[in-house]
């Protein structure tokens, strides 16, 4: 399918509120900094609602407070229709499929979905982000992940909601978008899509933080990684309904200064999602992912949905930064979505 730069002109924006500031920066002064940049709406991270909370309520609210939780949500829910802000999807949701049966990981998992769901009723949301889950404890079945999630889904749609499901580069079972979309299919329900993200696509297929390179490194060198990847995107783009997707997150990444321990921390986090947590800038702004060509693999699908910038800017060096000018950096994040639009589009 040819992308043609006039049907990219009704493409809405978005940004993710853990992609500006710190979790312990006002919530409002984010809010501001996103609707002053002119996106349109924002992913709300639970990150941030927690922090918001437990400054509204002058106390350490936990995770499972959900009552405070709400309270704070509908406050939210209100800050952000002044700002002119759309709550497009609560995130992120983690761990959840591939709990065995009877275990307090899968008790947890389904006490966070009803807390989660509550949530989602107060502040506004139709739609949650599930991650691909990284626990080491999943079992790898795709039945059994499959089954996790129509449950999940069904529950969902008795509120009419939606599930955005996500492979994460260094998730156990599901680390790219060929994994998530098999699952998608086999948990065949019609309020599940998938939930792309540049990085996470091209980060797992085309670039590892623990070679020198900064490159997957295999037999035939670049050139059959670039072929392969070729392939994949060109998959992708023939193979995913455009309906079936419900949102692409936008971030680059830098190379790490030095290659990353491919061992797990001691927090059991692999290099990726290492790499992920600091090193993931807008787009043209000092990354070296091939971003234009999965935005644009993406959009040969049919898809013109939210385009959501989820970056995690901690500078080359991934010390962070001192967010002296949220509005200046959000503003260089529009300025990052126009121009990705503008290279993905085929023709004038």
């Amino acid at each position: 399918m040819t992308v043609s730069k006039s049907s990219l002109n009704s493409i809405p924006t978005c940004y993710a509120t853990v992609s500006i500031g710190t979790p312990n920066t006002p919530l409002d002064q984010k809010l501001k900094a996103i609707a002053d940049a002119e996106f349109q709406g924002i992913e709300l991270g639970f990150p941030d609602l927690l922090s918001f909370a437990s400054k509204n309520y002058d106390k350490d609210v936990d995770a499972q407070d959900f009552d405070t939780l709400c309270d704070a949500g509908r406050k939210v829910s209100i800050m952000c229709e002044e700002a002119g802000l759309k709550i497009v999807m609560l995130q992120p949701f983690s761990n959840f499929e591939g709990w065995p049966e009877g275990s307090d990981g899968r008790e947890d998992a389904f006490r966070r979905v009803e807390g989660w769901i509550r949530i989602m009723k107060t502040v506004g949301t139709d739609m949650l982000q599930v991650g691909s889950t990284d626990s080491p404890h999943a079992l790898s079945s795709i039945s059994h992940l499959a089954s996790d999630l129509q449950q999940f889904c069904d529950l969902l749609a008795t509120h009419g909601f939606r599930l955005a499901y996500e492979n994460w580069c260094w998730a156990t079972h599901a680390p790219d978008w060929k994994d998530v979309w098999e699952i998608v299919q086999k948990v065949d329900r019609p309020n599940i899509g998938l939930c792309l993200d540049t990085f996470h696509t091209a980060g797992g297929e085309w670039a590892d933080p623990t070679t020198a390179s900064g490159l997957i490194e295999r037999e035939g060198g670049k050139e059959a990684l670039e072929k392969q990847f070729r392939a994949s995107l060109e998959n992708l783009g023939k193979t995913i309904p455009k309906e079936k997707i419900y949102i692409l997150q936008i971030s680059d990444a830098y190379k790490p200064p030095s290659p990353l321990n491919a061992e797990p921390d001691e927090q059991g986090l692999r290099a990726r999602g290492r790499w992920s947590s600091c090193l993931r800038p807008v787009p043209f702004d000092g990354g070296y992912l091939p971003v234009v060509e999965v935005a644009k693999a993406v959009l040969e699908t049919g898809f013109r949905g939210w385009f959501s910038m989820e970056v995690f800017d901690g500078g080359p060096d991934g010390q962070d930064q001192d967010w002296k000018d949220m509005g200046a950096y959000a503003k260089k994040a529009m300025r990052a979505h126009e121009r990705l639009l503008e290279e993905a589009a085929a023709d004038p």
